[in-house]
């Protein structure tokens, strides 16, 4: 259900339902989180892409399973266990990579909103389209809500129509769309910068990255100034410091 391959502190994970557009069933799910959960204890990962089989990346939720189990109780047993997956990505201490192609659709555009970062192929479409069959995108809306200003979610949200690479990068959605034939090459290109850095470094960032977007001003700065001293404390500072006031490079440790 989700492949995965590591090379180089780099780890693909590869949703594996190419004729279902890589749906996200309840199997599917479960798998993912499987996956994110073996990444988050894994030391030697530094960064993860997500990517999907086939022509398309994820057409979100299977409608068809939706329909086969129509009570409140599986909807909303369904909807927290699709949260709890999106939730797992961010509280990964490494940095989580989308590669989308194809389309990226309802819970299936939430997943590319809940990575860290995001690169499509040029040919690549985004749509939180739920309310084309009388189903507002809410769940997404949280994530999409997160990264595009609030008229264009809101935009997406109502009329469900989509969007190509280009217009997604200039609302935020993505950080750049790519020709087709360079998406793996972006993606590769991102990676290795990411593993560059110092992990160690790296692991404060992200979890602090997150945690002051809730904050009060004054309680962001507060609780980065701590983070940032604990940073300093690391060996990876001092080295990164000492080679580049030696004018080599760093040799990271952390």
């Amino acid at each position: 259900m989700v492949l995965r391959a590591e090379l180089g502190g780099v780890v693909t994970l590869t949703m594996n339902r190419p004729m279902q557009y890589n749906a996200l069933s309840e199997a599917m799910l479960a798998a993912l989180q499987q996956a994110l959960d073996a990444v988050a204890t894994d030391p030697a990962v530094r960064c993860v892409v997500l990517a999907g089989a086939g022509k398309a990346f994820c057409a979100g939720h299977d409608l068809r399973e939706m329909r086969s189990q129509p009570s409140l109780d599986y909807y909303q047993a369904l909807f927290a266990r699709c949260a709890q997956v999106m939730q797992a990505i961010q509280a990964l201490p490494v940095p989580v990579i989308a590669r989308v192609q194809g389309v990226a659709t309802a819970a299936g555009c939430q997943l590319v909103a809940s990575c860290d970062l995001a690169i499509a192929a040029g040919s690549a479409r985004f749509a939180v389209s739920g309310i084309n069959v009388g189903l507002f995108c809410a769940t997404p809306a949280v994530a999409l809500s997160r990264n595009v200003p609030a008229k264009r979610a809101f935009d997406m949200l109502v009329t469900g129509r989509f969007i190509d690479a280009a217009t997604a990068a200039d609302f935020g959605l993505i950080n750049e769309a790519v020709p087709d034939a360079e998406l793996d090459v972006a993606v590769a290109r991102k990676a290795a910068d990411i593993v560059g850095k110092s992990p160690a470094a790296i692991r404060h960032g992200k979890a602090m990255f997150y945690r002051q977007q809730r904050m009060a001003l004054g309680e962001a700065y507060q609780y980065a100034g701590d983070v940032m001293a604990r940073n300093m404390m690391e060996e990876d500072a001092g080295e990164g410091i000492d080679a580049f006031l030696e004018k080599r490079p760093p040799a990271w440790r952390g």
